[in-house]
């Protein structure tokens, strides 16, 4: 809640306003019963037309007043709800972006995604009512009972009796069922899980017809969520029948003792009339108040699992800047990774070094850490063990923003977002000129799909690219790195949907570029790499063998099986 409060500050004005004006509603609302005591006691009992008329005059003065109030309230209790909400998202989306893989991978998409809609929902609305009717309903349950006790005090004792037992009800089950909505909320998380696992993988799903086998999936989980909200349910609907049962039932005892001091001559029939619309009052307001703990449980329950994310550690980040005149731009000292509650370590001892300019071929088998050990020249991975360097500084010491402005990563999966190609492209440098756009359309082999469209440049692309084909996508996101004109470029099996004919240009272009940039090229085929200057051959995420392809074939059975092996299947075919 401490986030809430701190971003609430900046709506100081809002967050007095609201209750005021509320507050003000309600002074009005608890003389509305006194003036039908009024009514029943003068106007009615001496039959007084004009003094009837009066009063329901006033009532409907203090009416259009009071909706007055209500209004103001409601446009002040928004306001600062809405504002502070959105600074707080604002910033729930800042630290997502700031968290470093390690974090991400462990807390997971799906839990970002529920803290950033759902809990987000729950805070706002919490708020909103908070600012509304936290101070309204208290005020009017106490204000109508001192009321209570103007008319007469014998009578009042009743309200004096069922306050505090209302109380210990309502927040009785207020404690009871706050950390039972934590529990709603992380069963919401595993069913937004598995329907994004769902969505994402529908085609590997019914490739593989597991449809039947996902739908009891999902009704699992979605049973699950069902029990869990039916029990903090059942806990929560306990309010209205149990505040119904005492509130009616101190009405009744309130009429009785009413009764006798009418008869005795105490009080009159209209100040009975004006106890019971008190009682009234107070049931109504409960009501509220127990409705309102309910939203403002679940409000500081998801608040708190928000700010359980903005606590999060952020990535590191250095001050150092790589160094100009380093000779080499890329260093492996020894270097070691072992992903969090990782069993083994995912690269073992890794040691070579790649000078500027040079292009390296990272081969293995699957599973055998290819893509590990390229995540950490950007340090997109911190190394759990030895050294990465990049132009001559321990990547742990560097700026990142510095870093990632000088390597280049094209990633496995092909992700475009929506919007223009030329917006996917600007990703790469957003003061890139029509030029450089066409150049590196170009040298990544897109100019056939650029051309191919009517918009050109210019051409939509739906959410992830759906509307290009896989190599398509490939060659964009290659193109959108080459805009970046990076000092270090990784091509994480970035062509494996290119022919080879395409793959081959594609090489062709990258190297003759100027300045060149230090290529790596993560490839499952030999065909790839085999021209490369160095060639790196992981096993077991254990570097087996360093060198030309032709050093390798001789020295490296790792690489000459791989080599093989496809050679065999190319002639097969």
């Amino acid at each position: 809640m401490k986030y809430v409060f701190k971003y609430l500050k900046g709506y100081m004005r809002e967050s007095v306003l609201g209750p005021l004006f509320k507050l003000l509603e309600a002074t009005f609302e608890l003389f509305v019963p006194l003036i039908v005591a009024d009514i029943v006691d003068v106007g009615i009992k001496n039959g007084d037309r004009g003094h009837i008329v009066r009063m329901a005059l006033l009532m409907v003065a203090f009416g259009v007043i009071g909706l007055s109030c209500t209004i103001a309230a409601q446009y002040f209790a928004a306001k600062a709800s809405v504002g502070c909400t959105s600074k707080l998202r604002r910033a729930l989306f800042e630290r997502i972006g700031r968290l470093d893989c390690t974090t991400l991978d462990g807390v997971g998409s799906s839990t970002m995604v529920t803290r950033l809609t759902s809990d987000m929902n729950q805070v706002e609305t919490g708020l909103n009512l908070t600012l509304r009717l936290l101070l309204r309903s208290p005020f009017v349950v106490f204000g109508a009972a001192v009321m209570a006790f103007t008319i007469d005090s014998h009578a009042a004792l009743v309200f004096v009796a069922t306050i505090p037992l209302l109380s210990v009800v309502v927040f009785g089950i207020m404690l009871i069922s706050m950390p039972l909505y934590k529990k709603v909320q992380a069963s919401l998380d595993r069913v937004l899980l598995a329907s994004r696992e769902n969505l994402t993988g529908v085609r590997v799903l019914r490739a593989f017809g597991r449809e039947e086998d996902e739908r009891a999936e999902f009704d699992a989980r979605t049973g699950n969520l069902f029990s869990a909200q039916s029990f903090v349910g059942a806990i929560s609907a306990l309010l209205n029948p149990i505040t119904y049962v005492m509130i009616n039932a101190a009405a009744i005892v309130l009429v009785y003792v009413g009764a006798l001091r009418v008869d005795a001559g105490v009080i009159e029939m209209g100040e009975v009339i004006a106890l019971y619309n008190y009682m009234s009052q107070i049931l109504v307001e409960l009501i509220k108040l127990a409705n309102l703990i309910i939203n403002i449980t679940r409000a500081v329950a998801s608040a708190n699992r928000i700010g359980a994310i903005i606590d999060l550690p952020v990535e590191e980040n250095g001050t150092a800047h790589p160094a100009a005149d380093s000779e080499y731009a890329v260093e492996f000292d020894h270097v070691s990774l072992r992903y969090k509650n990782g069993g083994a370590d995912a690269v073992y001892d890794v040691s070579f070094r790649v000078r500027k300019g040079e292009t390296v071929g990272i081969i293995g088998g699957t599973g055998s850490g290819k893509t590990s050990l390229v995540n950490l020249i950007p340090a997109f991975y911190p190394a759990t063990g030895g050294v990465v360097s990049v132009f001559g500084h321990d990547v742990k010491t560097l700026d990142r923003a510095e870093l990632r402005r000088r390597v280049a990563v094209v990633p496995q999966g092909a992700q475009l977002f929506s919007g223009s190609i030329r917006d996917n492209l600007l990703w790469g440098d957003e003061n890139a000129g029509e030029d450089a756009l066409l150049d590196a359309v170009r040298v990544s082999q897109s100019k056939d799909v650029v051309d191919s469209k009517e918009g050109g440049l210019d051409e939509r692309v739906e959410r992830g690219g759906v509307n290009f084909s896989g190599g398509q996508r490939q060659r964009l996101t290659i193109a959108r790195a080459l805009v970046s004109r990076a000092d270090i470029l990784i091509l994480d099996d970035s062509s494996s949907a290119l022919d080879f004919a395409t793959d081959a240009a594609l090489r062709s272009a990258i190297a003759s570029l100027s300045p060149k940039p230090t290529v790596f090229v993560v490839s499952q085929r030999t065909s790839s790499i085999m021209h490369a200057d160095m060639i790196v051959v992981l096993d077991g995420g254990v570097c087996v063998g360093v060198g030309t392809h032709e050093e390798l074939l001789k020295r490296c059975s790792v690489y000459r099986e791989i080599h093989e092996s496809q050679i065999r299947e190319g002639a097969t075919a």
